[in-house]
């Protein structure tokens, strides 16, 4: 039996606001806290697997580690780190960002996959599927597989909801089209990572220190509650507002916030 599976998600990596690509100031982690967590990852004896499951080892000590909506930071600044030390990591890519400013170029995409890298989905136009009727849903999970899998030139089999927001009827309709592991964003530690999956993954954020780090990839210590607790705090105004909603008050606290 292999021991939990922790999967970490990523969004942009950037010094600061200046930097290329979309800051943002929760999500947008220095790429020398993110190059200090690989060393600590090597450190401890982690081994990097695929999120769909590539090169699956037998070892306790795995980690997928992944990227959301495909900033250019994701080439420019993870994939030399990555490959400095060997490790590989899956890139969510938001099709229809693809080719967009501050956003990763259809040929990056392919570079990606020719380094070894998994390109996943997360959306042709990062919409919230739970919001989207059958048709919308389906056009969305299909247009944004059909363009990875070409750019990517390998099929694409794992999906990250966007927002992490999605109910049965959005796994089903990705499974459907051919999605075999779809993620969301419930932190957590994957203690049964087999098969036909749904994961949940563990956002890591600017500002956070390396202990904080250790122990959420662990899940130990109190660190990994109030992981959960601020993830069930914030479920209740997304609830609330809808996703729609909740969306543009984020905007309005993080402007200012600035």
């Amino acid at each position: 039996m292999s021991g939990p599976l922790a999967v970490l998600m990523y969004h942009g990596l950037h010094a600061g606001p200046d930097a290329a690509g979309r800051f943002d100031p929760v999500y947008s982690v220095h790429p020398d806290a993110f190059a200090a967590q690989l060393d600590w990852l090597l450190e401890k004896g982690y081994c990097a697997i695929g999120a769909g499951g590539r090169a699956m080892p037998s070892d306790d000590r795995r980690v997928a580690i992944t990227f959301d909506d495909g900033d250019v930071s994701n080439f420019d600044v993870a994939l030399p780190l990555l490959r400095e030390r060997g490790m590989v990591a899956t890139f969510f890519i938001t099709s229809g960002f693809v080719d967009q400013p501050g956003m990763l170029s259809s040929a990056q995409v392919a570079l990606l996959a020719d380094a070894g890298m998994e390109i996943g989905a997360h959306g042709h136009s990062h919409a919230f599927l739970e919001d989207l009727d059958d048709a919308a849903l389906a056009a969305e999970l299909r247009d944004s597989r059909t363009r990875l899998s070409a750019l990517a030139g390998q099929a694409v089999e794992s999906m990250a909801l966007p927002g992490g927001r999605g109910s049965e009827r959005e796994r089903r309709a990705a499974r459907a089209l051919g999605y075999a592991h779809l993620f969301g964003s419930v932190p957590g530690p994957n203690r049964d990572a087999g098969g036909d999956r749904w994961l949940q993954r563990i956002a890591v954020t600017r500002g956070m220190k390396l202990q904080e780090f250790a122990s959420l990839v662990a899940w130990r210590g109190p660190r990994p509650r109030l992981s959960r607790m601020r993830f069930e705090a914030l479920s209740w105004p997304k609830r609330v507002l809808g996703n729609a909603g909740y969306e543009r008050l984020r905007a309005r606290l993080l402007q200012v916030a600035r």
